[in-house]
């Protein structure tokens, strides 16, 4: 639960499993593919303040993809958890059927944690990028900087 920077297995369920040749197949062949990062982050949250993402150093991931930080801890907050569920239905309009990769980077259990929950909530086709930005940029390819999404409004 706490330590989510270990090796992961070759699959999680429900999700198909790819590599970075698969993931720029999946960019050139499917439009509405959603990219999601799901690198952890500290979240400031304060009665009568609200919630939002602490400041961090620039943070490097695929190009096109979307930050949703935390929501593939082992047992994310409340909050988290339900924004994780707003988020998907917000960022797919509320199709099922939108392909969507997690990833974070190699030897992450958040992306693993992430691309199951997904499948637990009715998505169909879930993708886990398992050796995520890591993998990405080995590949040779190009990482972008990221912000994440907000938490609050």
């Amino acid at each position: 639960m706490d330590h989510y920077r270990r090796p992961t297995p070759s699959c999680a369920p429900g999700a198909i499993t790819v590599d970075t040749a698969e993931v720029l197949s999946l960019k050139a062949h499917k439009p509405d593919l959603l990219l999601i990062d799901v690198w952890a982050l500290l979240l400031r949250t304060e009665p009568g303040f609200g919630s939002e993402w602490l400041p961090t150093e620039v943070h490097l991931s695929l190009p096109d993809a979307i930050w949703l930080p935390n929501v593939g801890l082992g047992a994310p907050q409340p909050l988290v958890a339900e924004w994780f569920i707003t988020q998907l239905n917000a960022k797919t309009g509320g199709n099922r059927d939108r392909a969507l990769v997690f990833f974070c980077v190699a030897d992450c259990w958040m992306s693993w944690n992430a691309a199951v929950r997904a499948r637990e909530l009715g998505y169909r086709q879930v993708y886990w990028y398992r050796d995520g930005t890591s993998g990405w940029q080995e590949a040779g390819q190009r990482l972008a900087p990221l912000s994440p999404e907000p938490i609050d409004g």
